[in-house]
């Protein structure tokens, strides 16, 4: 885990931090919390922009602060709109799930006066870098916060997909795709597809395939720093490489899909009360007690 000393995401105590603030358009939730929300923010710090477009450009100026106005989508949304230039985010849940955005705009109110003041700490979590090499050049490129993934598509028929590891011939799958996901992105495509859920804070990775031919093909959990290639014998008319649910590309015959650890890193505050296990049990449903005062054997 990599989690930097508290009060560091501000930069100056002596001026109010500069906050954006982001969120889905055309969702009435949205705009009511940022409605009820903006005073409160606006006391404690200086909003240099508001986008309800996801158009905002932080090349232009890096705010100190990212307020996520949604759901999980609208954080994974964030952090490709930011591209390189990574900046702390703090969710806040307008959506169904929130597994990423955890604060109700009731909780965001009561923590927001400690937050100003940088109370919270920064918590950096892994990113992909994806890249479509075509004839020896890089032809796409494209951050995953979640996971990419190589998908068939019509017309449905079993894909053979070769894995190399830093270089060296891993597997052949045989499957409808393939998932390389993050530990954000362990509980999204990947837990769906039967891979394992990882602690968000792991520096791995975790290797799925969806609907594997044989029963010897199981998901690999891989140290973040192996660098993976993807390429796949005869894709079919619509076989593309998808990059936190958007199409980056269609694949060609002969073409190698990249996957490595990004320089930048996804970094959200951390929420008191909010932790891997607590998220699981509240918005995955894990609904089993653990005994207490037990006796030693």
């Amino acid at each position: 885990m990599s989690v930097e000393s508290a009060h560091t995401w501000i930069k100056d105590h002596s001026k109010r931090p500069k906050v954006v603030i982001l969120g889905v358009p055309e969702r009435d939730t949205v705009r009511a919390a940022l409605e009820r929300l903006r005073p409160a923010i606006a006391e404690h710090a200086e909003i240099i922009a508001e986008d309800l477009n996801f158009s905002y450009d932080f090349s232009m100026a890096k705010p100190d602060l990212v307020i996520v106005l949604g759901g999980d989508g609208s954080i994974l949304q964030t952090a490709r709109q930011m591209g390189a230039q990574q900046s702390p985010v703090l969710g806040i849940n307008c959506g169904r799930l929130g597994f990423l955005a955890a604060l109700s705009p009731d909780d965001f109110l009561n923590v927001w006066p400690e937050v100003s003041r940088g109370g919270f700490k920064v918590v950096k979590h892994l990113m992909l870098q994806t890249s479509l090499i075509r004839e020896g050049r890089i032809i796409a490129q494209q951050l995953a916060l979640n996971e990419a993934a190589v998908l068939g598509g019509p017309p449905y028929r079993i894909l053979d997909i070769d894995l190399y590891a830093d270089g060296a011939l891993a597997t052949r799958y045989r499957c409808d795709g393939l998932i390389v996901a993050t530990p954000i992105g362990s509980t999204a495509h990947n837990l769906s597809a039967g891979g394992p859920i990882l602690r968000r804070q792991l520096q791995a990775i975790v290797v799925s395939p969806i609907s594997p031919h044989t029963l010897t093909y199981r998901p690999l959990v891989d140290s973040a720093d192996t660098v993976l290639e993807l390429t796949v014998t005869e894709p079919n008319e619509s076989t593309s490489i998808v990059v936190d649910g958007r199409i980056l590309s269609r694949l060609l015959p002969g073409d190698r899909v990249r996957i490595e650890r990004a320089e930048q890193t996804f970094q959200m505050l951390a929420v008191k009360g909010h932790d891997d296990y607590r998220a699981l049990r509240d918005k995955l449903g894990w609904g089993g007690s653990v005994p207490v005062n037990r006796s030693p054997l």
